[in-house]
């Protein structure tokens, strides 16, 4: 894992990591107040956005990180992610000072997309101190559960 701050990103990164910002804007989180934005970039340069969206039924709510990716395979079946960044706003409405990681089900999900295309996802983790770059779920979660 890479440590690291905006700038040090390429363009096209830093770029991503505008996109997840933005999307934590457009999530509704009503019961946590804490308001998770993603952007998947896909082979073909298509950008697609997701946040989280919450239901007083808990578990039919959708994290950040998934509905960017489902969205992505929704509109383009065939097409591999190839990046996605990770951004939150806590209860203050801030941009949280530190990355925040993918829960257990994103993490799943991620795996079942790098399995699916046959390739790392670039991660890249947005805090406002620091990003974290990743090249691969497997760098948070080392012995994942990828067949049956």
């Amino acid at each position: 894992m890479k440590v690291c701050q905006p700038e040090e990103l390429t363009a096209a990164d830093r770029h991503l990591v505008e996109l997840a910002i933005e999307a934590t804007g457009r999530s509704y989180a009503r019961y946590s107040h804490f308001h998770v934005g993603s952007a998947v970039l896909l082979e073909n340069g298509v950008e697609i956005q997701g946040c989280n969206q919450e239901n007083a039924a808990f578990t039919v709510g959708i994290c950040g990180e998934r509905s960017a990716i489902y969205a992505a395979g929704a509109q383009y079946p065939d097409v591999p992610v190839v990046a996605i960044a990770i951004a939150a706003r806590g209860t203050d409405g801030e941009l949280t000072a530190d990355p925040v990681s993918p829960c257990g089900s994103c993490r799943q999900v991620m795996i079942e997309t790098e399995t699916r295309f046959g390739r790392a996802l670039r991660i890249l983790l947005c805090g406002r101190r620091k990003i974290y770059v990743l090249d691969g779920i497997k760098q948070l979660m080392p012995l994942s559960f990828t067949e049956f």
